[in-house]
């Protein structure tokens, strides 16, 4: 006669058998993505981890997150990771100057950033001889305030800039009067002081720019090109339920960046994100979006030239996992 605790476990594990057909069949793939640290938004970037959205496609996923997607790029180059979600920009850069990179696929296609500034700034022409806050040469912030005076026909030369990290540090000094005005995201709206605003939304300014792509080597897909096919199905697969199931993300969120329940930031983010459709499950990849972003690059004096992006991209890897995703 079969035991009340040892029928418990036959019965968990013929669960977990019809849940992940894979397990038994083959063992799972290790596979380490790096992400940019948690903030308000993370939990998008983290369902990938959970639910067993990898361990559906055969993988058994790492998730490591780091301070900015400059040192992610180096881990990734370095063969510590074997796909990075991180931006564009950076790649392109990378890849201009020979780095064997490859773009597969661009999840966060929308700008969640925008301009904040203190009060005494209460129009762009305003930012004349004040200190914006931004951050690595490519990266959004930097692309972002490009913009943002160029459609205000404001010479660069008019501003100061101050490099100051991630979306919180730039935050923090805004608030603490380091500095004038700042590249942030949206979901420090939610906990801004009231002498602090958002004076120009990203989105309005650059409805091109892709925020996030997942970005691997080469040498990866060539070594590991099923792993790398399941990994973005799972990613898809992820996604899909992140910006169908609000509480669930969110509750993600709040975990990874060890915040109280009623801390406005994670659900702030989470409904600015659907709003504006800047998250995409479907991971499309938008060479048209790509060329605006390097022809960005080069006026900003960033990129000498545009470089052949068939160099630095795989379309072939996302057209697989389009068939793999929901199985």
């Amino acid at each position: 006669m079969i035991g009340k605790s040892t029928s418990s476990a036959i019965l968990a594990a013929v669960l977990l058998l019809v849940e992940f057909p894979n397990i038994g069949a083959q063992e799972l793939k290790p596979w380490r993505h790096g992400v940019i640290e948690p903030k308000g938004d993370a939990g998008f970037s983290l369902m990938v981890g959970q639910r067993g959205f990898a361990e559906k496609h055969g993988l058994k996923i790492e998730i490591v997150a780091f301070k900015n997607g400059a040192t992610a790029h180096k881990a990734l180059l370095a063969d510590e990771l074997d796909s990075i979600e991180s931006s564009p920009g950076a790649a392109i850069l990378a890849g201009a100057r020979g780095a064997d990179i490859k773009i597969v696929g661009c999840d966060w296609p929308g700008v969640p950033h925008g301009l904040i500034v203190r009060s005494t700034i209460t129009k762009v022409e305003d930012l004349k001889g004040k200190t914006v806050a931004v951050a690595a040469p490519g990266s959004l912030p930097n692309l972002l305030v490009d913009a943002i005076l160029k459609k205000y026909q404001i010479a660069p030369a008019d501003v100061r800039f101050a490099n100051l990290g991630g979306d919180l540090d730039r935050y923090k000094a805004v608030v603490a009067g380091v500095a004038d005005a700042g590249i942030v995201a949206g979901e420090f709206m939610a906990v801004a002081p009231k002498d602090v605003t958002m004076l120009v939304a990203g989105h309005d300014v650059l409805p091109n720019y892709l925020r996030l792509c997942l970005t691997m080597t080469g040498k990866t897909l060539a070594g590991k090109r099923e792993d790398a096919i399941n990994f973005v199905a799972a990613e898809m697969d992820a996604l899909k339920f992140a910006v169908s199931h609000r509480d669930e993300t969110i509750k993600l969120t709040q975990e990874s960046i060890h915040t109280k329940p009623d801390d406005p930031r994670p659900a702030y983010a989470f409904d600015d994100i659907i709003k504006q459709s800047a998250v995409d499950p479907a991971i499309a990849l938008p060479l048209d979006k790509l060329n605006w972003m390097q022809d960005e690059l080069v006026m900003a004096g960033n990129l000498k030239a545009p470089i052949d992006l068939a160099k630095i991209t795989d379309v072939d890897i996302r057209t697989e996992a389009v068939k793999r995703a929901g199985k």
